[in-house]
């Protein structure tokens, strides 16, 4: 929870005083939010949205084929609400980000492995069974990244080695891509059990690499036992975050480094599992989601991007909110939220005030120098 310091620190900044908007310090999400609503509505579940550099298109992932249990790739045209798939249609798909040119589409998508339709057919199977698994994420080892026109035609394999190839995002001026992947997992000679503990997990042996947009100059930039995914490229480029796994994958911090993979820091030590960091276009703060109310009540937090200070809470809803994204006026964010009527995870979105997010994070604890410079 907020302290009532800083919640009535925000609230002098809204109009009228504190004792005519008693509903501040009942609602806290009203600070920071301002008209939420869902913005996806097609399929049974949707994430992992993403605006384009101008904010006319969304691109996101949902589970909307009648014969494909499986994420596919869509994209929004905001202007008109017009809604097009420019994923394949088959496979698996998941983490789109739109060029800055707006002429194409980044994409992860498992569509040129043979059994894939047999895989689609098996997971409807099991659903009409009811004995499918729950859900969780699958690292599926057929994972490339594909580039796609903005009209879904054209489509081209970036990577074409095998391992989980995903998580990627384009730099700003759109000349690199960073993305995840646990290919030397698949490509280098491991122990017996070291191959054990890749069947068993294998986002142990996830790494952050970088490669030029069109898939050349392929280089690592970490190299730390556990999952390191989720990358973001900073507002300017010059700085890249991501999420870091524990080697036990029990927890997750945010760390962010320089676009070499130099100067690694740890920006949160919640002790929890944080995740899917995304910079505010001023780039003075990261979004991010976490546990630390819980594994079945994700929220939403806000910290500054030297990790200085405490985190500040933005989210207050019971169960799912998670993977938040900024537009990049930095005046809405979109995220993932299970608040729907059916519990079911979408997309929504909300107005952000920016302003509130700076009075918050400056009256938030700070850490110890000596921590804040780790």
């Amino acid at each position: 929870m907020l302290r009532i310091g800083i919640v009535i620190a925000l609230v002098s900044l809204v109009q009228g005083c504190a004792a005519s908007r008693p509903d501040l310090l009942l609602n806290e999400e009203s600070i920071f939010l301002g008209k939420a609503r869902q913005l996806i509505t097609i399929g049974h579940r949707s994430g992992e949205g993403y605006f384009s550099a101008d904010g006319s298109l969304f691109t996101f992932q949902a589970e909307a084929e009648r014969d494909n249990p499986f994420y596919q790739i869509y994209l929004l045209q905001r202007a008109t609400g017009e809604i097009t798939r420019i994923s394949p249609g088959f496979g698996k798909t998941t983490c789109s980000w739109v060029h800055p040119s707006n002429d194409r589409v980044l994409f992860a998508s498992t569509h040129s492995d043979p059994s894939s339709i047999q895989r689609q057919a098996d997971e409807l199977k099991a659903r009409a069974s009811n004995t499918s698994r729950p859900y969780q994420w699958d690292y599926d080892e057929q994972y490339d990244i594909y580039e796609t026109m903005i009209d879904g035609g054209r489509t081209r394999n970036l990577t074409a080695v095998l391992g989980y190839d995903a998580e990627g995002s384009y730099s700003p001026d759109g000349k690199w891509i960073v993305f995840a992947s646990n290919r030397k997992a698949y490509s280098s000679r491991l122990s017996p059990s070291e191959v054990a503990l890749r069947d068993r997990d294998p986002s142990y042996f996830m790494e952050l690499y970088l490669m030029r947009s069109d898939g050349t100059q392929v280089r690592q930039l970490t190299d730390t036992p556990g999952y390191d995914g989720g990358p973001f490229f900073s507002p300017r480029g010059d700085r890249i975050t991501w999420r870091r796994f524990s080697a036990d994958g029990r927890t997750a911090e945010i760390f962010t480094m320089a676009v070499n993979g130099s100067d690694e820091r740890q920006i949160t030590h919640l002790g929890a599992l944080s995740w899917a960091p995304f910079y505010h276009p001023s780039g003075a703060y990261l979004a991010f989601a976490t546990s630390v109310h819980g594994h079945r009540n994700f929220e939403l937090y806000i910290v500054d991007v030297e990790g200085c200070r405490e985190p500040v809470r933005v989210t207050f809803r019971d169960g799912f909110d998670g993977l938040p994204v900024f537009s990049p006026s930095g005046d809405e964010i979109a995220w993932a939220s299970s608040r729907t009527e059916k519990g079911k995870t979408h997309i929504f979105i909300a107005e952000w005030n920016h302003t509130r997010a700076l009075t918050a994070l400056a009256a938030s604890s700070r850490r110890s120098q000596a921590a804040c410079q780790e």
